[in-house]
């Protein structure tokens, strides 16, 4: 399980900062690159909050938060790697990998680099780190709910 958790976490992170990397080396500040014109864009901005550019200007917050996030999940995995299921495995991970992108960004230069601007459904921009969280925390719903705390590493039930 540990090989699984690690591979998510670094690949999340290395491919949100190098994206990141690409948007803030490759445009301005503003500008917006049409994937599909009208529909799907590359638009680099500057996020000094967090989801949807909520607590604006709350730095050490949102560090903070996420710190604590990052620990307890860990904490959640390690307790419970002989009962975990797959779902949890890989949601877990993902949420720490994209939370540890926005961090790093947060940390490195005090706000977030997003990108990706769904122009067609008037969406925020996001970027990849956003991604990984949102859908983590949708997978980690699926695995909660399907999760059998009881039942062992090896799928033996207890009772």
């Amino acid at each position: 399980m540990i090989y699984l958790v690690a591979v998510i976490i670094v690949v999340s992170v290395l491919l949100d900062q190098a994206l990141k990397w690409i948007v803030c080396n490759t445009l301005e500040i503003g500008q917006t690159v049409p994937l599909i014109d009208g529909v799907f864009h590359f638009t680099y901005i500057r996020n000094f909050g967090a989801a949807f550019s909520i607590l604006q200007n709350r730095l050490p917050f949102l560090i903070l938060v996420t710190v604590g996030i990052t620990i307890a999940l860990m904490v959640f995995l390690v307790r419970s790697r002989s009962t975990a299921n797959l779902l949890m495995k890989i949601s877990i991970p993902l949420i720490i990998g994209g939370g540890i992108g926005n961090l790093i960004d947060r940390i490195r230069l005090g706000y977030v680099v997003d990108y990706l601007d769904f122009r067609l459904i008037h969406f925020p921009v996001f970027n990849l780190a956003d991604c990984c969280v949102t859908i983590g925390a949708a997978l980690l719903v699926l695995g909660i709910l399907t999760w059998d705390e009881g039942r062992s590493k090896k799928g033996k039930s207890d009772g």
